[in-house]
């Protein structure tokens, strides 16, 4: 089967397959039909066409919204000579720097192997941004009766998100890069564990705490 192709810097949706939509019950028929709002990285845009206004250089002093986390992040992903001191790599423990803190905003940069994997989790009030400057991530989204959407974000791309988002990032290739800013800055966020029962459970952690999965349910 011939793996799917998208045009540099556009996601490819992998996960939902027209069978198992149709043999599902009605609440998974439903969450099989994934709109681009509901998976925010299926409207992922191309870092090259964002002119950003705020960068780190000019941070308006407040709260960024979505488009302005969009914004920041696209801004630092196109500054490889403050990124790349800070890339390093290990399928141990997923290698993070962070590169700005105020009471506003924080911003990340994460470096990704195949077997990094964050597991479930959210940003509890906090929005954010995902830049990809180098490989490609996989973002994965729950659906219910039926398999997560995986939708891969490559080189180029980024996409954001409000604080309801629930999701959970692996490194899809080798080597991959990406830059993340929240605003609120992180502070707390949680992490889904699910029981022998099948209750799906939240767990709270401190930003701080590197994330990896709790459960092995897709």
């Amino acid at each position: 089967m011939t793996a799917p192709m998208a045009a540099p810097g556009r996601p490819v949706v992998t996960g939902v397959r027209p069978q198992d939509v149709q043999e599902c019950d009605p609440a998974a028929d439903i969450a099989g039909r994934v709109d681009d709002q509901s998976v925010p990285a299926r409207s992922a845009v191309d870092i090259a066409a964002i002119r950003p206004a705020v960068t780190l250089c000019y941070l308006p002093g407040r709260d960024l919204d979505q488009a302005e986390l969009l914004e920041l992040a696209a801004s630092i992903a196109g500054q490889p000579d403050l990124l790349e001191p800070h890339v390093a790599f290990s399928d141990d423990k997923r290698h993070y720097v962070s590169l700005h803190r105020d009471t506003h905003v924080d911003v990340w940069l994460l470096c990704w192997t195949p077997s990094n994997d964050t597991g479930w989790h959210d940003h509890d009030i906090s929005s954010g941004a995902v830049a990809v400057t180098r490989g490609t991530l996989t973002e994965h989204n729950l659906a219910i009766g039926t398999q997560s959407v995986r939708t891969d974000v490559p080189a180029g791309a980024a996409f954001s998100f409000g604080p309801d988002h629930i999701h959970r990032l692996t490194g899809r290739d080798p080597d991959s890069v990406s830059v993340h800013a929240y605003s609120p800055p992180l502070w707390r966020m949680g992490q889904y564990t699910l029981g022998p029962s099948g209750v799906l459970r939240r767990r709270s952690v401190s930003y701080a705490d590197e994330l990896r999965p709790l459960d092995d349910f897709a």
